[in-house]
């Protein structure tokens, strides 16, 4: 059973939390045991405590949380206050109840004296290996508050390149919903009337004419059947590209297609740049924040060639600059900058540049890509709309040709 208690330490603190015991008996000789005066126990019902960690796993944490958690945590440790105060802080500000649920179980894992990173790498859902890795060499060193500080840089980075890139999509998103929805109306609705009317008519229309009225009449007649396969494979697709193969399988089609892979190949080589950054920054050795950046540089390519110039470069000896040199998927200036920047010994600066470099880039080739996407997708709606208007008004020409 699960008890939220108050209690009051030594210096006169007053602390809070919560503590899993059979009885009230429990949680008091808990209390004693740690030499603390109790001030209040409150039990929590199994129902409530399911629907709050129920809350976690439909609502889970989202960047813009990590973002507001780091930043707070590294505000609270930088004034001087300990880890157990700012977590109890923060439970008590967050309204989100999937978060609050996290912060209790971190609170719980660091009254039991466990390590602080093991409660985020028990949700790799939401936490990634980079952000575990970086609170795991921060608490190994004492640097928790500067490692919170750079996750949090990070994180906003990586949100504001989120944002940029789903600004960019509404329109061509509600372009395609337009023209879907019109071409449904037409196929559905409107042709089958009109090709109904012409084949009591008489009059044989148009090749051309023949084939969109027979792909209407076969879409009306089966719409039953077509909406659900429809809908089911909308749903696969989108169950397969969020799987692991899925990713790779989506990553490796973006790279290789014309103008995207311009895009692809930069959000790599900032992602790159910014957490080999920020886990050099935590401490973490070289060969370990190589093969972790791998990871999370979500391309294949990068991905294969950062493990190698781990394993077969600089655990063989060889010198950064010589180890990047060799893989041909980063460009020549961020080679030269590496090499550079090892024999200055400020690595970590010049990868910050490198990813703020690198960000302005993926923002100026977004732009490139949307004014060639718009344009081509509302020319590819005129056509396939100015297409089917075509088919139907020839014949209506025809029809009022005979009769005139």
């Amino acid at each position: 059973m699960r008890f939220h208690y108050t209690a009051s330490d030594q210096n006169g603190r007053l602390l809070d939390g919560y503590v899993e015991a059979n009885n009230p008996s429990e949680v008091l000789d808990w209390m004693s045991g740690q030499n603390w005066k109790p001030v209040g126990i409150k039990a929590i019902r199994d129902t409530e405590v399911q629907k709050v960690f129920g809350l976690f796993e439909r609502q889970g944490i989202t960047i813009a949380d990590q973002v507001f958690l780091t930043k707070y945590l590294a505000l609270m440790l930088k004034v001087g206050t300990d880890l157990f105060k700012a977590i109890d802080i923060l439970t008590e500000d967050f309204e989100k109840p999937a978060v609050k649920s996290f912060l209790v179980e971190v609170r719980e894992a660091l009254s039991k004296g466990q390590p602080f990173y093991l409660t985020f790498a028990k949700y790799p859902r939401y936490f990634s290996p980079v952000f575990i890795n970086m609170v795991k060499a921060g608490e190994s060193s004492g640097n928790l508050e500067r490692v919170f500080d750079d996750l949090s840089t990070s994180l906003e980075k990586q949100q504001e390149i989120r944002d940029k890139i789903k600004a960019a999509l509404i329109y061509p998103v509600i372009l395609v919903f337009m023209a879907t929805a019109i071409l449904i109306v037409l196929v559905v609705v409107i042709l089958p009337k009109i090709a109904s009317t012409f084949s009591s008519s008489g009059i044989k229309p148009p090749v051309f004419t023949r084939i969109v009225f027979g792909i209407g009449l076969f879409i009306g007649a089966n719409l039953a059947v077509i909406i659900p396969a429809s809908i089911a494979v909308v749903v696969g697709l989108w169950l397969f590209l969020r799987s692991n193969v899925g990713k790779k399988f989506l990553n490796q089609v973006l790279a290789r297609t014309p103008v995207i892979k311009d895009v692809v190949s930069k959000m790599a080589l900032q992602r790159f740049a910014a957490t080999f950054a920020s886990l050099l920054k935590s401490g973490l050795p070289i060969i370990d924040a190589l093969q972790i950046t791998a990871g999370a540089s979500g391309s294949l390519e990068m991905e294969t060639a950062l493990n190698r110039i781990a394993e077969e470069g600089v655990a063989k000896g060889l010198t950064i600059g010589e180890s990047f040199r060799r893989e041909p998927v980063f460009p020549r200036v961020v080679v030269n900058l590496l090499t550079i920047s090892e024999k200055a010994g400020h690595m970590e600066n010049i990868l910050e540049t490198l990813s703020d470099f690198y960000a302005n880039e993926i923002d100026s080739s977004i732009k490139i890509l949307m004014s060639f996407l718009e344009p081509a997708l509302l020319l590819t709606m005129g056509i396939v709309v100015g297409g089917i208007a075509l088919s139907i008004i020839v014949p209506i020409y025809q029809l009022t040709a005979s009769f005139s």
